[in-house]
């Protein structure tokens, strides 16, 4: 790591909650990046961490084939924040102790004993959603609690010295009321993190990326279909290179009706990119003639999309990087 810390990293175990931690965290004006256990120790050291999160997950930390964290994570000397299984893997990891308990699934009543931390600003009562099998029965040396339950006397816990904690709960969710709250305390009290950090840096940095890797005088070659992903892509690669980006449309003669025409308008007038439409509907409809299966139809668009997309890139004989849009811009 070098340069001031700045980053969250999410490690992903399971499930949909990594992604909706990621969008709390950049709502709080904080960078992140979400990394597989497998990628997690390699991820953490070429960032700038300012800390970890610990998403939940489906598994038990007593499943043969739960999640394999890397223990490292917790040696890094930054703030490491579990949520449930998060929670439990790291527990078990520093001595605590997890047993299987009666699944709690719905929203609960936690009782906040420490308004510390993660709990600064947070009193009393508040209710928080809860979707696990296993809970805490003993928490690591050096932890104390910090929230509890009813039914779960260690629904939070820290070690403030080292910046950990662990919350058997799910704050990215809206059916926690003040869990936003608690994220913006990790990250911006127990990390330290200044909240500095827009959407827009995310163009700055992928268009200085780009620039690195593409170089001076280097050409892309894009497929754009107009729907989001590849939308998004193009006009971020126009932004980094301008008219060193071919953008290649192919007219399936599937498309919705006026959707060339807007694809056109937008991109080759509106930003004035260099874009080629290919009207190739006589040719992909002669393929799909008589396929009936729906499976077989989308195979055979796709190669044949293919086939259309690498004739007309051959025509850009100094392009050597092909753009690519995915869900994650």
């Amino acid at each position: 790591m070098s340069g001031k810390p700045h980053g969250i990293l999410v490690v992903d175990l399971g499930a949909q909650y990594a992604q909706l931690i990621a969008r709390r965290v950049r709502e709080a004006n904080t960078w992140c990046e979400i990394a597989p256990p497998s990628k997690a120790l390699e991820t953490a050291k070429n960032m700038e961490l300012g800390g970890i999160i610990l998403s939940g997950g489906p598994s038990s930390v007593y499943d043969e084939d739960a999640p394999v964290v890397p223990g490292e994570l917790l040696e890094l000397g930054v703030p490491v924040l579990g949520i449930c299984y998060g929670l439990q893997w790291m527990a078990q990891q520093l001595d605590g102790r997890v047993e299987p308990g009666e699944r709690e699934f719905g929203r609960a009543s936690i009782s906040v004993l420490k308004s510390e931390g993660i709990f600064v600003d947070i009193h009393g009562q508040t209710v928080v959603w809860m979707s696990h099998g296993d809970q805490l029965s003993a928490a690591p040396p050096g932890f104390e609690v910090y929230a509890r339950t009813e039914t779960c006397p260690f629904a939070a816990i820290g070690d403030s010295s080292r910046g950990f904690f662990g919350i058997q709960f799910h704050p990215e969710v809206t059916h926690s009321v003040r869990g936003r709250e608690i994220l913006e305390n990790f990250v911006h009290r127990v990390c330290g993190l200044t909240g500095d950090w827009r959407p827009e840096s995310i163009v700055e940095s992928e268009t200085r990326k780009v620039r690195e890797q593409v170089g001076e005088n280097g050409e892309i070659v894009l497929g754009l279909s107009g729907g989001v992903d590849s939308s998004v892509a193009a006009v971020m690669l126009n932004h980094a290179i301008g008219e060193r980006l071919h953008c290649i449309f192919v007219d399936n003669g599937l498309l919705r009706k006026g959707e060339r025409a807007v694809v056109e308008s937008t991109f080759a007038e509106h930003f004035d990119m260099d874009l080629t439409v290919v009207d190739a509907a006589d040719r992909f409809l002669a393929k799909l003639a008589g396929v009936i299966d729906p499976e077989k139809k989308r195979k055979v668009i796709g190669n044949e999309f293919v086939e259309v997309f690498r004739e007309e890139a051959k025509r850009f004989s100094s392009a050597k990087f092909l753009g690519q849009g995915t869900l994650y811009p």
